[in-house]
């Protein structure tokens, strides 16, 4: 007895030994691993990457901006569903641990002494905020210790709730997707809350090992994957066995959400968007702020304006011939591989690439390019179809001679005929097309060119183009500001300018004869030169180049004759404001394609509407003193002035170089604008409540032909778009400022006249012409015209 009692006691004392040597040693390693642990309470004020989500001005979304795409949600808005869906599959006890699960690691140790040379992961959700947002991803027993000391002293300082948020939002889940919301949209197009227990148990599941389980490439294993995690939830309590089976027996229909401007052909207005949040906020804000940015883009509107654009750069390249395929590939049996490697434009449809198969004489059998699977395989579906007779007529040949076999070309349906296509090839030239709202400067649609696939170079914000008589309103304006009236008398007839170099300038119209002393309307009508240059020699340069700095066309002009034929370069997005003002009153803006930024908390950052609202802070309304808003815009010219000028431009759309336009049967103004050679062509206009300008020209700048006039070419895509836009509008006249006097006058010698001939004229207060000048005079002028214009004087009234 005393043997075993000795024996007792000295084992007792050896397990006291090891146990306090244990314990020190236990101590030494929590002492050296806790020394370099991070600092855990960052989570506190932790803000996770969250994209920038982009909408239109209907709330649509219009683009995404994310280095991680990541949607934030507080733990109140996460459905217990999803929340019992990982917890079943990553961490069963995490309501009941502190932070390392017993069970787990022991389940870890026994794969590890069976001789595996794999590190069993056995981390808790607490364990994973920890690597996640502490610790780096390597597999080490280092690792793994601080992740443990970390995660005890996490579940120390934060709740369950607090926890399992971090872990839901920051967990990445495959496909680019960062948390549990962005994932549920850009696999099921859903928000969290209308996820089934399958959907959410397919996510719960993704964290194991995302390409693991990829939908499309490894879905046997994605969905035995998420029957594992629906057996877990039955297993632990939190669905009944009957909803587990429905759920099991579903599908796995995963939908990823297609999201893209090209949607609505809105890439040039969506990188335009992005630029100016970089450069306002940086890259940092702009990809991980989670800004909520609304713009003004009209989703309509800039679908007719991608139309109004891209049919008028294909009806002026159809014009001047086919140029051949896009590319040639082998037409063999298997041509749909082949033809699906061929890059196509995403932002053309509905046109489609297509591969020649054969060619008769009355056209071609074609293969259409197969649509990719949603897994990004080439689809397997093959579709034949034919390029009818009048699908090719633009060529003026024979099929023969612009087909083989093996071409790669573009397509168009023909509406009504199906399994009939036109040929289609992508223009040379490009161009540009911008619609405003004249009051606000807030900008509709903007079509930078025809692709932007194709080419990013936004040519309505970038390209530095020469107006060319588009600017003779500018010019006008600054005369009729300045003394003059739009029956003053301005004589056309050849001019030759002395040049500081001693070299002898020889302005031209455009179009020769007809020569004489005409009014002022008549010169922006008919888009007089030498009318121009007589009226800017007249009222002088300098003032021209002041008005020209007030509009915002130029920041400097150079103040020479030549620039107010629109010899300088500017963008199509600056004239289209200059014009608005034009059309407001007068009033200046400021262009915008963004009305208000908010950041990731709600908060207003910037709003575009600086007008100061009056009584909208009451805490009450009141009928009688209902919220006033005030705008303290500058006034760039006098509100008479600015409609004179509309008066005259509508004019140029009645009877003028703009009379292609009158078949939209609205009020319109506006003016063309042809630059030497035909390298730009131009049409900015407007209606009473909308603003809209069409450039035209090669982005190497080169003539468009000895006939191409932008009565021909830009004229029509105006007309087409506001023909669309305006369709279901009520059909508004200008709006007259209070002092202007409507005159009638005779249109060819603006003098008083009530015959035939004759206008309404607008004229300012004490300016109207006198009933008569009493005398003739060439074309009914005031005697003496030729000799008195270009006095100084301001012309003649």
């Amino acid at each position: 007895m005393r043997f075993i009692g000795r024996l007792f006691g000295f084992l007792f004392a050896t397990g006291a030994i090891l146990f306090v040597v244990g314990a020190l040693a236990a101590g030494g390693l929590i002492y050296v691993y806790s020394k370099d642990l991070p600092d855990y309470t960052q989570l506190k004020n932790y803000e996770p990457p969250v994209m920038t989500r982009v909408h239109a001005g209907d709330g649509s979304i219009l683009a995404e901006y994310a280095h991680e795409r990541r949607l934030y949600l507080p733990s109140n808005a996460i459905p217990d569903l999803v929340k019992q869906a990982f917890i079943s599959a990553e961490d069963k006890n995490f309501y009941s641990h502190h932070g390392v699960d017993p069970e787990g690691v022991l389940r870890a140790v026994g794969v590890l002494v069976q001789g595996s040379k794999h590190i069993q992961g056995a981390s808790t959700i607490t364990q994973q905020v920890a690597k996640n947002f502490l610790l780096t991803n390597e597999r080490s027993f280092d690792r793994k210790i601080k992740e443990a000391l970390l995660s005890l002293r996490i579940e120390q300082a934060y709740s369950k709730d607090r926890i399992l948020e971090l872990y839901l939002n920051e967990i990445y889940l495959g496909l680019g997707n960062y948390g549990i919301a962005a994932a549920a949209l850009n696999y099921f197009d859903k928000s969290v809350h209308e996820l089934t227990l399958a959907e959410a148990a397919y996510l719960a599941g993704l964290p194991k090992g995302p390409n693991n389980y990829n939908p499309f490439r490894n879905r046997e294993a994605a969905i035995a994957r998420r029957n594992y995690v629906i057996e877990r939830m039955v297993e632990n309590g939190y669905v009944t066995k009957e909803a587990g089976d429905a759920a099991k027996a579903e599908p796995l229909v995963v939908n990823p959400r297609a999201l893209s401007p090209n949607s609505i052909a809105a890439g040039y207005f969506a990188e335009e968007v992005r630029r100016e949040l970089n450069d306002r906020y940086g890259d940092k804000k702009l990809y991980e702020g989670g800004l909520s940015v609304r713009t003004t883009l009209d989703p309509k509107m800039q679908l007719i304006a991608r139309k109004a654009l891209a049919d008028g750069l294909v009806r002026f390249d159809e014009a001047h011939g086919y140029r051949g395929p896009v590319r040639q590939i082998e037409p063999g049996s298997d041509w749909g591989q082949a033809l699906g490697q061929v890059p196509a434009l995403g932002d053309v449809a509905p046109w489609r690439l297509a591969v020649v198969l054969d060619v008769n004489d009355s056209g071609a059998r074609i293969g259409l390019q197969p649509p990719r699977e949603k897994s990004g395989d080439i689809s397997s579906q093959r579709e034949t179809a034919t390029i009818a007779p009048d699908g090719m007529k633009w060529t003026r040949k024979k099929p023969r001679q612009v087909f083989a076999p093996g071409e790669v070309v573009y397509v168009e349906p023909i509406d009504g005929r199906p399994g009939q296509y036109r040929l289609r090839q992508v223009p040379d030239i490009s161009g540009a097309l911008v619609a405003m709202d004249p009051y606000t400067g807030r900008v509709f649609a903007m079509v930078g060119g025809f692709s932007f696939d194709q080419s990013s170079f936004n040519r309505a914000t970038q390209a530095l183009r020469q107006p060319g008589s588009s600017f003779k309103p500018i010019v006008y304006s600054a005369a009729l500001d300045n003394g003059y009236t739009p029956s003053s008398i301005i004589l056309d007839e050849p001019i030759e300018i002395v040049q500081p170099n001693g070299d002898v300038w020889r302005p031209e119209n455009f179009e020769s004869g007809n020569y004489g002393p005409h009014t002022l309307r008549y010169g922006i009508e008919h888009s007089k030169n030498l009318m121009t240059v007589r009226l800017a020699r007249d009222i002088g340069m300098p003032l021209i180049a002041e008005y020209a700095r007030r509009f915002g066309v130029y920041d400097d002009m150079l103040p020479v004759l030549s620039m107010s034929l629109g010899a300088g370069e500017t963008t199509l997005m600056r004239m289209v404001t200059a014009y608005s003002m034009l059309d407001n009153g007068g009033k200046r803006i400021k262009p915008t394609l963004i009305d208000r930024i908010q950041d990731r908390w709600g908060h207003t950052i910037y709003r575009h509407d600086e007008r100061e609202c009056l009584g909208c802070d009451a805490p009450k309304y009141e009928p009688d003193s209902e919220p006033k808003l005030v705008d303290h815009s500058e006034q760039v010219i006098d509100p008479l002035t600015a409609y004179q000028m509309t008066s005259i431009m509508e004019g140029v759309i009645q009877r003028g170089t703009g009379v292609s336009i009158r078949e939209v049967g609205k009020h319109l103004a506006g003016k063309t604008g042809t630059t030497n050679e035909a390298k730009d062509l131009w049409f900015v206009g407007y209606s009473p409540d909308l603003t809209v300008g069409v450039y035209l020209g090669y982005d190497k700048p080169r003539s468009m032909g000895d006939s191409a006039q932008a009565a021909l070419y830009s004229a029509p895509i105006f007309r087409d778009f506001m023909k669309m836009a305006l369709a279901n509008k009520p059909d508004t006249p200008f709006r007259v400022p209070p002092g202007i006097k409507l005159i009638s006058v005779d249109l060819k010698t603006g003098m008083r006249s009530s015959g035939q001939g004759s206008i309404m004229e607008a004229f300012k207060p004490g300016t109207a012409p006198p009933d008569s000048y009493g005398g003739g005079g060439a074309a009914g002028a005031a005697p003496g015209a030729d000799q008195q214009v270009g006095s100084g004087t301001g012309g003649l009234y």
